[in-house]
Parts: structure tokens; sequence; C-alpha cells
């Protein structure tokens, strides 16, 4: 609304109006992600794995390539999300020799896993072989059915 318009046309209805407007703007710049958002998308996105259930666990299989195990980042959040990450970095350049082409992928790697009501997040495992890492999510044994209680029944 434009208060000029109703003959208010004081600084202080000016800076009353900005601040009226302001949240609009505000809205604008919120709703764009973060770079480390959109960065962190992309690695998710980029980081193929498979996941197998066994009897007594969680297999959780991703390719790593160019990545030594030192790495490799393996964490649980919160109790129940896995958290598998890496950074491959370019190679630097030799003296005398130059790229004709560019195909392999280089920067941040990384999934995020919810786990499972089951999985022992305190019994986990990792393995790093041939550019693939083996995760190990050992399975809380299943709790015991509970037993009937008996009630003796007393005579009056």
């Amino acid at each position: 609304m434009d208060f000029r318009i109703m003959g208010l046309d004081s600084p202080l209805i000016h800076t009353l109006q900005h601040i009226m407007d302001l949240p609009d703007e505000m809205e604008k710049t919120t709703n764009v992600p973060s770079r480390t958002y959109v960065r962190d998308a992309k690695a998710m996105a980029a980081t193929p794995a498979d996941i197998k259930e066994y009897p007594n666990s969680y297999v959780f299989i991703v390719d790593m390539p160019g990545l030594k195990s030192g790495d490799i980042k393996v964490q649980v959040e919160d109790d129940n999300v896995l958290l598998i990450s890496g950074e491959r970095k370019r190679e630097e350049e030799k003296e005398g020799a130059k790229y004709v082409r560019m195909e392999r992928r280089v920067g941040k790697l990384m999934r995020k896993f919810v786990l499972p009501e089951n999985a022992n997040a305190d019994a986990i495992s990792a393995l790093c072989q041939d550019g693939v890492l083996t995760v190990t999510v050992e399975k809380l044994p299943p709790p015991e059915p509970k037993k009937p209680k008996t009630i003796e029944v007393k005579i009056a």
C-alpha cells in the first residue's frame, strides 16, 4: 500500500512501509537452498549404494572410487542415521602433462541411511577393498516373548 496517495509522505511513514514490505523480501532469500545443502544433495545423488539384509545383519555396499581407508568416514548420527562420506581430490598435474579429457568424478561422496529399529548402532564394522566400502551393521537380538504372569488366588 502506498501511503503517499493519502497525503502521508513523512520519513516515519516511509520507514513503516519499508518494514511492512520486508517479510516478502526475507521469504525470497530464505527459500534458496544453501551451497552446503546443494553440494551434499549432489554428493548423495552421485554415490551409488546397495543394501543387503541377512538374518543377523544389514550390509551397506558403497562405491568409493579412488579413496583410501583414511579418506572415508563412517559415522552414526542421532543413534539411527548411518552417514558414510569421503572426498576425492583432483590429482596434482605433473609438469609437462596436461589433461586432454577429465571424466572421473572429483569432490564429495556421501550417503545417509536411516537404520531400522533392530539395528545395533554399537556393533558396526567397515571394510574398504578395491574402491568398494562394505559397512556391516549387526542386528539386535529379537526381544524375548513375555511369559504370562501367574497370580495366586487366595481364599478368603
